[in-house]
């Protein structure tokens, strides 16, 4: 199933989340993207958690943990 995803490149926010660069942004949701293919369905959560672990701001265990947590039905 396809689902579109909130991408405003002016004020770089994808799905409510803020970005620093255009080229973060860009390649987060090319990502994301990629991964919606294989079934992935991103929220603002998922996408906040990855730009913390990507910052350093949670290690990766602590991300996986998280992510999990946020994708379980």
């Amino acid at each position: 199933m396809y689902s579109e995803i909130e991408i405003d490149r002016e004020n770089l926010t994808l799905m409510g989340v803020k970005f620093d660069s255009l080229s973060e942004l860009e390649n987060t949701a090319n990502a994301i993207g990629s991964n919606m293919f294989e079934g992935f369905v991103p929220t603002k959560k998922t996408i906040q958690i990855y730009i913390e672990w990507k910052k350093g701001l949670i290690s990766e265990s602590d991300f996986l943990n998280l992510i999990y947590d946020a994708v379980k039905l």
